[in-house]
């Protein structure tokens, strides 16, 4: 039987910085089964101590000490959430005193600024940029002159989730092209990309993996067989080797890491949001 030792994400904002940090860290420990949950917006002493309480029960029930992954800010809070015994690890203590001694003055306790509407410009920018993938997705609107760039691949290769992903998290206008059959057929790039030839990075994705999402998709069709993945796949790739273009394989790589790739290749700068 797998004993799971729970984790808590815990905010006085929405979490992410927490969830996001707190995941990287479990990531190091293979031989060790994790329950995660996150409880967001702990502002108040009466939502400290429920979540003080909520963590002290599954550590109960778990019989494991749980662990607390913590960004609250006000230490009184803090401190109340420590009360459940869980092993408490705080993001941004570490790293006050060193700053607060480095730049001559002590820090501000403001919650929820690290993912707060402060920036409008940026905010317009992220939205901006989801609405041009979501209108460029799957080559519904092939005018790519403002594109940042343009994901290449077959159908279901994960180009629509990575286009969302460099638009919510950096700003970026990313369009994507699904290579059907007749482009693949062509064995040159399609028409409408050549003159954005700069533009595109191709994904690719083992037929595997890929028959596997695609009968999630529609179950039982000939668009999900194998045969039909593995000469898609075989074709793009021989597509993108003739063209010479930057590609990746997804099978394997986070959404996260497939953006980071794209932008670098592409030669891409951009704050993360």
């Amino acid at each position: 039987m797998i004993h799971l030792r729970p984790v808590f994400f815990i905010s006085d904002g929405t979490g992410i910085t927490a969830e996001t940090i707190g995941h990287a860290l479990l990531t190091q420990f293979d031989g060790v089964a994790f329950e995660t949950q996150r409880i967001p917006f702990v502002d108040t002493f009466e939502k400290a101590q429920l979540a003080a309480q909520r963590i002290r029960i599954r550590g109960a029930q778990c019989e494991h000490r749980p662990i607390v992954v913590n960004t609250v800010v006000d230490g009184a809070l803090t401190d109340i959430i420590a009360e459940s015994g869980a092993l408490m690890l705080d993001v941004f203590r570490p790293f006050i005193s060193p700053l607060e001694s480095e730049l001559g003055q002590p820090r501000q306790s403001r919650v929820n600024k690290a993912h707060g509407l402060v920036d409008y410009t940026a905010y317009e920018a992220r939205i901006n940029a989801t609405n041009y993938a979501l209108t460029h997705d799957d080559g519904i609107d092939v005018r790519y002159d403002d594109a940042d760039l343009i994901l290449v691949g077959v159908s279901r290769s994960g180009k629509t989730p990575t286009c969302l992903y460099l638009a919510l998290h950096f700003g970026v206008r990313a369009a994507n092209y699904p290579l059907t059959e007749e482009d693949l057929q062509g064995h040159e790039l399609p028409k409408r990309l050549r003159a954005f030839r700069k533009k595109l990075f191709a994904l690719t994705i083992d037929p595997e993996r890929l028959q596997q999402v695609r009968e999630a998709r529609r179950p039982g069709s000939r668009y999900a067989t194998l045969d039909l993945c593995k000469r898609e796949v075989a074709s793009a790739e021989t597509l993108y080797r003739q063209e010479n273009l930057p590609v990746l394989s997804t099978t394997h790589t986070s959404i996260e890491e497939i953006a980071s790739k794209v932008m670098s290749t592409l030669g891409i700068e951009r704050q993360l949001y």
